[in-house]
């Protein structure tokens, strides 16, 4: 029987919140500790699944993994047990997160070579890996797909610097890339790169572990390769898709609430995006102020047309938040187009929304039309099943400002993105309960 959340609703929350570690940034930096022998100190950890387990991953592999505090580990890559990777335990392990790809940049750079399972994860639709593997090809790596044990066996014994044009800007992937190009001979130039805050964050991290990185923060990043990393400390960005998800859930319940340290510059669009759904939000030293609202009125463009939200490749709107902005959409006035262009199957969550009453229209796999009810009608409580993380949360929101009484099932896939999320929304007032 796996375990679910009973959700009370149509309660205005009212507190503080303080978002967890960014869980995106974290799969990346805990990663780059195979880059060094010296030991690396890694703070604000979010004490998630998918995160533990890529923890449990590495201690299995070798590192000494030492807990210092909740939120703080340290990591020393002294010595890895290369014979681990063509394990049944790795394949196990490795095959059910996908965060185990990103492991590989760093294992090529330092060991030249590297076997990985094929990788699980997140349904949301195909989520292809060729950008990390194009990119190591680049670099010299050889890679021989063996299909009698699934596993993908790379050489990586001459990696050198070289051109690279990612053929998408894929964050796992250029962080894959870089972490394998800052110990290859040479320079490599990587055009087309991600630049989201958690890749910058993992670049001024390798800096200060003596990469030498140009470019940070931009889509053109130069690397020139050094002979060996050292040790630093870190300290990981706030989740900025938990922050969004709180102001989503504030607007949609009605509440009063303060989200704490949300490192407010890093957010990029996101608050603003939320103020385009009406959503009054003001910033109160480094902290996010909610007040509670009766209505919020979703603007449109200045011609009169419909308000259409997108996702982009930052520093556009993250595809992470759509679903919360669906979601906070219905209880607004007024209409607003949903455009998810990244996945393909990610607003197949609708059908539980319209059960609970919701105004949306599911124009195909990549767009829906939300037809706010402007609170006059309450979404009712209904049974559910979380499909992925996100659409998860989004229904967690949905459940929390509906009359009467939700079950959403399937609660792991929540869990893997957001720590210890019913005992936080219960310190706002939350009736919510795990069976």
């Amino acid at each position: 029987m796996t375990n679910a959340f009973v959700i009370n609703g149509g309660k205005p929350l009212k507190g503080e919140i303080t978002p967890q570690g960014a869980k995106n940034e974290a799969l990346q930096v805990i990663s780059a500790v195979l880059l060094t022998e010296e030991k690396v100190t890694i703070s604000n950890i979010p004490d998630i699944k998918d995160v533990n387990k890529l923890i449990e991953l590495l201690g299995d592999m070798g590192v000494i993994v030492e807990r210092i505090n909740e939120h703080t580990y340290t990591f020393e890559a002294k010595d890895i047990n290369q014979d681990f990777f063509l394990s049944e335990a790795f394949k196990s392990k490795g095959g059910g997160l996908r965060g185990s790809i990103m492991i590989v940049g760093p294992l090529l750079a330092r060991f030249g070579k590297a076997s990985i399972p094929k990788p699980g994860g997140d349904k949301i639709g195909r989520r292809r890996l060729d950008t990390h593997f194009l990119g190591f090809e680049k670099l010299g790596a050889q890679f021989n797909y063996n299909p009698e044990n699934g596993f993908f066996n790379v050489d990586a014994s001459n990696l050198h610097g070289t051109y690279i044009l990612l053929d998408e800007a894929s964050v796992t992937g250029t962080a894959n890339v870089v972490m394998a190009a800052v110990l290859a001979k040479g320079t490599t130039t990587i055009y087309n790169a991600a630049c989201e805050p958690y890749l910058q964050q993992l670049c001024k991290m390798l800096s200060r572990m003596g990469a030498k990185i140009s470019g940070i923060g931009s889509n053109l990043l130069t690397i020139e390769g050094v002979e060996r990393l050292g040790g630093t400390e870190h300290r990981l960005l706030p989740d900025m898709i938990e922050i969004g998800s709180f102001i989503g859930l504030a607007a949609m319940t009605g509440s009063e609430i303060t989200i704490k340290d949300v490192q407010y510059k890093e957010l990029g669009m996101i608050p603003d995006v939320f103020k385009r759904l009406g959503i009054k939000l003001e910033l109160r030293g480094d902290d996010i102020f909610i007040p509670a609202q009766e209505h919020y009125e979703i603007e449109t463009f200045i011609d009169g047309s419909i308000m259409t939200i997108a996702d982009a490749p930052w520093p556009g709107f993250t595809p992470d938040l759509l679903s919360i902005v669906l979601v906070v959409a219905i209880q607004a006035k007024g209409s607003v187009l949903i455009h998810q262009k990244m996945f393909e199957s990610r607003l197949f969550f609708v059908d539980k929304l319209l059960d609970m009453g919701a105004q949306i229209i599911l124009c195909d796999p990549h767009r829906a039309t939300v037809i706010g009810l402007d609170n006059q009608v309450k979404l009712r409580g209904i049974s559910m099943t979380s499909p992925d993380i996100r659409a998860g949360v989004s229904l967690l929101i949905a459940a929390l400002s509906a009359q009467g009484q939700s079950t959403i099932y399937n609660i792991e896939q929540i869990e893997r993105g957001y720590q210890h999320i019913d005992t936080r929304l219960k310190a706002l007032g939350a009736d919510i309960t795990r069976i």
